[in-house]
């Protein structure tokens, strides 16, 4: 602490995901499996679409950076989340608090939007085939991309530095495995309006545009399959946008998660199960969505693991 008119906090604890002893050993070994399945699922689809040029198009240019975010989203929160299991006290400082927000709200905000670029990246491959190679450009793909990127920096840094304005001096314990926003923002004993209101500006924004682009995508994707006449065409044509579904679905599906848990639980306990969705598990499940469920990763896989033992041989 340091003095002033205010104690000022110069250092916070983290509560973890559990203070139970008996399942602080469990839920380690858990983590750390999904960590390293992670790791080598997001890492693995990178170099997938680097080396085989069947991937080298829009779609696969967009998985990915979708694959990049959610290497890093998981490496900015899982790592100081596992010390919490295996050490009594978590202590992380003031500027690796708001170091490890920022980088938080940059990858979840650019996870958003990459999932809307996608789905239009889908409605113009099936609506507009015949203008695909030119509406989807590397140029423009590379123009939307960086500018997810840019729009994720552009909001973290205009919330971070509020954040930073904001005195914490009732408590120094984060109720929370990693530095966010609501967490924080509880602890606060300076006026938070401002705060508050950027938060929910920007996460209405940051949530709706990207619903809204897949929900209109995905009607006049749905449009224009019913207009194919064959079953194979329609089967075909669906088949193209099966993984990213999934993918929307299981990330949008633990937003919604946080608002069906039940109320009996503490809100900022509640918090705590639809963040493992977003921070963990569903940086996981993406590599593994679209290698099961997509068979052009899964031949240029094959081709790979094919080339390496004829090179072994």
């Amino acid at each position: 602490m340091a003095a002033g008119n205010h104690c000022t906090v110069t250092e916070f604890f983290l509560a973890g995901l559990s203070e139970t002893p008996e399942l602080q050993m469990p839920l380690f070994l858990l983590f750390i499996g999904i960590y390293v399945v992670t790791v080598a699922g997001n890492l693995g689809m990178i170099t997938l679409t680097v080396l085989s040029s069947h991937l080298h198009n829009p779609m696969y240019y967009f998985l990915r950076s979708l694959s990049f975010i959610d290497f890093c989203q998981s490496t900015v929160v899982t790592p100081k989340m596992l010390v919490s299991f295996v050490r009594e006290k978590n202590p992380i400082s003031y500027p690796g608090c708001m170091t490890q927000l920022y980088f938080f709200i940059i990858f979840g905000i650019a996870e958003c939007h990459t999932l809307g670029v996608m789905a239009y990246d889908r409605y113009v491959v099936i609506c507009n085939p015949l203008l695909y190679s030119v509406t989807m450009s590397y140029q423009i793909c590379s123009a939307l991309i960086t500018g997810v990127y840019i729009f994720g920096m552009f909001n973290a840094s205009i919330i971070t530095g509020f954040m930073i304005r904001i005195q914490f001096c009732k408590l120094d314990v984060i109720n929370h495995y990693f530095c966010d926003l609501l967490p924080l923002l509880e602890l606060a004993c300076s006026n938070t309006y401002i705060s508050e209101l950027l938060i929910l500006g920007f996460g209405t924004f940051n949530i709706c545009v990207p619903i809204l682009t897949i929900i209109t995508s995905y009607i006049s994707i749905i449009a224009s399959i019913l207009r194919i006449k064959s079953i194979g065409g329609r089967s075909k044509a669906f088949s193209t946008c099966s993984s990213h579904i999934s993918a929307v679905a299981v990330y949008f599906g633990s937003a919604a998660f946080m608002y069906l848990y039940p109320s009996s639980v503490n809100s900022m306990d509640k918090g705590k199960v639809p963040s493992v969705f977003y921070t963990t598990v569903v940086p996981m499940l993406n590599p593994l969505i679209y290698s099961l469920r997509n068979k052009d990763v899964s031949v240029a896989l094959k081709k790979i693991l094919q080339r390496k033992k004829f090179i072994d041989a």
